[in-house]
């Protein structure tokens, strides 16, 4: 894989180099804007508008807007000067529990490997010391032009660098939730359904959008009939009978695997 950023884990008196690597790639299907008169690609186009014309890539650069309108142009090789010290290591900010850190801040993953042979032994050290305790390093890193709150984790030998949203890009879900009572039956109805769905092979579960798509596209070009939509589930009328049921068939379902 290449490395998409290099720098030094400091925490404490120890300095460790690393190399920073995409730790996921998705997969989606891109759909393409076109004009729907007569169904041609939309193209986006660089537009200068005090020159009132468009412009190539080349004369594309980037800019900081000031409060009184004037935008102050920002070359990489400024960029590059930032007075910053994450801009080249990962600070590590303290260690906490692992389940203290909500996935709701989660943000992109990166492997982090070691970078050079005398990295490896404080390497090794640090990710079976966070497997041994469970807890993660909540560090700050510049990445992309821009600071992040991180986290350090162990998983399968390696760390990953786990970027995080800051608290106040976290948004207040205000009343979103149901103030609706529930009886003790329920609860354990529903317990019982979540111990009888227990265990999922993730690996086996596929996106079909794909293929959805494709069966779409088929039968538009093809002048086919459409496939029906699936139908859309009808809200639960009896809770208790829904559970009860649900949980029959759920425990049928394990008996014939």
């Amino acid at each position: 894989m290449r490395a998409s950023w290099s720098g030094t884990i400091q925490f404490g008196l120890v300095a460790l180099p690393i190399r920073l690597y995409a730790a996921t790639r998705e997969h989606a299907v891109r759909l393409h804007e076109i004009h729907i008169p007569d169904g041609s690609r939309v193209e986006h186009r660089r537009f200068c508008q005090a020159e009132n014309k468009e412009i190539s890539y080349e004369e594309t650069g980037r800019g900081f807007a000031m409060p009184d309108g004037r935008m102050v142009p920002l070359t990489e090789e400024d960029l590059s000067h930032l007075p910053l010290p994450t801009r080249k290591t990962v600070d590590v900010l303290g260690f906490v529990p692992g389940q203290d850190i909500d996935p709701i801040s989660y943000g992109k993953p990166y492997y982090a490997g070691p970078n050079g042979p005398g990295a490896e032994r404080p390497y090794a050290l640090l990710v079976e010391a966070l497997a041994r305790t469970g807890y993660v390093a909540v560090a700050k890193v510049a990445l992309r032009s821009r600071e992040r709150l991180a986290l350090l984790r162990p998983r399968h030998g390696l760390l990953v660098l786990q970027t995080l949203l800051w608290a106040d890009e976290l948004r207040d879900p205000g009343d979103l939730a149901p103030s609706a009572p529930v009886t003790d039956r329920e609860l354990q109805l529903a317990e019982v359904l979540i111990r009888e769905l227990t265990g999922i092979d993730v690996e086996a579960v596929h996106d079909e959008y794909a293929h959805a798509l494709e069966q779409l596209v088929t039968a538009k070009v093809s002048g086919g009939e459409l496939a029906a939509e699936p139908a859309e589930s009808a809200p639960v009328v009896d809770l208790m009978a829904a559970l009860e049921e649900s949980v029959r068939a759920a425990a049928r379902t394990r008996e014939n695997r």
